[in-house]
This record gives structure tokens, sequence and C-alpha cells, in this order.
């Protein structure tokens, strides 16, 4: 007999959450409730959501639930090609975190008592701007529905992340643009 975990997202969960997604002006208490559902809907230690910035191709976090400030402090790092996640544009599962070759900070994971651990790509249109990672204190299975779920609403949420950082930008053209002299502004 095949074990087939059960399903935990379900429709009017899904709608809840995309309406939030859609609704929501600050980015981060966004992903704050979006991680904290997570854990309390699927019963796992933990998740973080960690933005890339593509100038520095550094990875950051954004925030989480359910990780050590400790464990916060080791920024993962990105290398071009390593992350499959940023390669195929699909999620990845370690079901040996702590012991897999291509984890960083080994000690540290073993010391939060992460055993497993899925990542789920955060995506703009084709771009991969984030992160969105789930860890468990043991190994686990997600029902197939749910990752599609989750998988949905990580690109949901790379809209939201894309945008904001789009306002962000317009904001200081419009604070720059309000200082220039009025006679300048004619004809714009």
């Amino acid at each position: 007999m095949v074990y087939v975990p059960e399903r935990k997202i379900n429709l009017s969960q899904f709608r809840a959450i995309s309406h939030a997604i859609s609704t929501y002006e600050d980015v981060i208490l966004l992903g704050r409730h979006i991680v904290e559902s997570i854990c309390r809907t699927f019963d796992i230690k933990a998740a973080t959501v960690l933005v890339f910035d593509d100038r520095e191709k550094q990875l950051y976090y954004v925030c989480s639930h359910g990780l050590s400030d400790e464990y916060l402090k080791k920024q993962p790092e990105y290398e071009d090609g390593l992350l499959q996640e940023f390669v195929t544009g699909q999620p990845v599962f370690f079901s040996d975190f702590g012991n897999d070759t291509r984890v960083q900070h080994r000690e540290a994971i073993q010391k939060e008592g992460i055993v497993s651990m899925l990542s789920f790509p955060i995506k703009c249109r084709k771009a991969v701007v984030g992160l969105l990672k789930l860890y468990n204190n043991e190994t686990w299975m997600i029902h197939d529905d749910d990752k599609d779920s989750i998988n949905i609403l990580s690109e949901q949420f790379g809209l939201v992340i894309e945008n904001n950082g789009l306002q962000n930008f317009l904001d200081e053209v419009r604070s720059v643009m309000g200082n220039l002299p009025l006679r300048m502004l004619k004809g714009i």
C-alpha cells in the first residue's frame, strides 16, 4: 500500500490566502502571515521567505517563523547554478537536509533540528525573485495538490514583491521630480 499524504489546503483556504496576497500593502507583514500559516497548516517546524538581490547576487531573509535568530544569521550563499530552484524554476525537496551535499551550514542545520526541507521558487513571470523554504524536524511528504497550491501562491507573492519594488522606484522618481524647478517639468 502506497502512503498518500492528506491534502491540507482546501479551496476556501486557497481563496483566502490569494485574497490576502492581492490586498496587503506591507510585503513583510504578508510574508510573515504566509510563513506562519504554512507552519500551522502543515504542522511543520519552520518556514522562511528569502528575496534575491540580483545586483549583489545575494539572498536575504525577509521573514521567518520557527527558526532561531542564530540560524537566521547564517545567510545562504547564492552561487549561480547551484540552487536548483533558480535553474529549473521548480520546487526542490531535501529529505536528509543536514547531510545533503548541496547544503551549506550543516552544523547549524543539525543544531536547529532540521531534518527535511522543501524549497519553492518565488517567481515573477519567468524570473526567480526569491525562495519560500519549508523546514521540518522529521522527513515528511506533501500532497501534490498542496505543492501546486503553494507554487501558485509563491508566484502571486512574486508579483507582489516585484510590484513593491516598482512602487519604491516610482516613489523615488516622484521625489526627485518634485525637486526639479517647475520650468523643467513643462511638457512632462
